[in-house]
């Protein structure tokens, strides 16, 4: 790795290697902090250190929750404009070592369980849902329908499950409700996501998925469709 190339959000290019070592001898506090704000800014910008620390940080993370937290924040933001579409490349296998340590911290159902389902996702290549997917107690989507292109509000949590048109006066108005998939009926991203909460436990965010890759029925013209495909449709990053 030429580190001389490999800038960081302040443009330094000495800094991140030194940080490594002592984050990786000592577990530096501080050291984890400062890598924390010189790879990845608030606005979820990433920059080519932060694709030079991923295999790193990877390997770290088995033993290092902070290691596991940063990688995953890293892969997360891999579908911003980094201009590093090399490096990123670069690190495919590293990624893929990470999704299986990922994978093995979901099945021992950690307290950080939906943290480690949106790295998960982000690491099999799904950024759009890695960005939304919340816990589906309080879920909203926005879609487009595809045949009258009305807006359409998409409501998944415990006070129900419905399309509706949201007005912001009145709330969302003439509620439709959802038309989950059946389990079997799921395929790609959508069965992964669901047997994956089967396996580990997670009801909520199972059931929430059926609903998510369901049916809904447009209020505006009464026509059905499918969500998970019309959200990808206009959210699915280009890369």
């Amino acid at each position: 790795m030429n580190w001389a190339q490999m800038y960081d959000c302040y443009g330094d290019v000495d800094r991140v290697p030194e940080l490594l070592a002592r984050a990786e001898r000592e577990d530096d506090a501080e050291a984890w902090d400062e890598l924390g704000y010189r790879l990845v800014l608030e606005c979820d910008l990433v920059f080519p250190a932060s694709f030079a620390a991923l295999p790193r940080l990877a390997r770290l993370a088995s033993r290092s929750a902070r290691a596991r937290g940063l990688a995953g924040t890293i892969v997360r933001c891999a579908a911003g404009s980094h201009g590093c579409d090399d490096l990123l490349a670069g690190c495919a296998e590293a990624i893929a070592e990470f999704r299986e340590l990922l994978d093995r911290h979901l099945r021992s159902r950690p307290d950080d369980y939906l943290a480690t389902f949106r790295n998960s996702i982000a690491a099999e290549g799904q950024y759009h849902w890695s960005a939304v997917l919340g816990d589906f107690t309080d879920d909203f989507y926005q879609v487009a329908c595809p045949h009258c292109a009305a807006e359409v509000t998409i409501a998944i949590g415990g006070y129900g499950r419905y399309s509706a048109i949201r007005d912001w006066n009145r709330g969302d108005v003439d509620r439709r409700d959802l038309r989950p998939a059946s389990p079997e009926g799921l395929s790609g991203i959508g069965r992964w996501m669901h047997q994956t909460a089967v396996r580990d436990g997670e009801v909520v965010l199972a059931d929430g998925i059926t609903h998510l890759f369901g049916q809904a029925e447009c209020p505006r013209c009464a026509s059905i469709f499918n969500i998970a495909d019309e959200y990808a449709s206009s959210n699915r990053p280009l890369m």
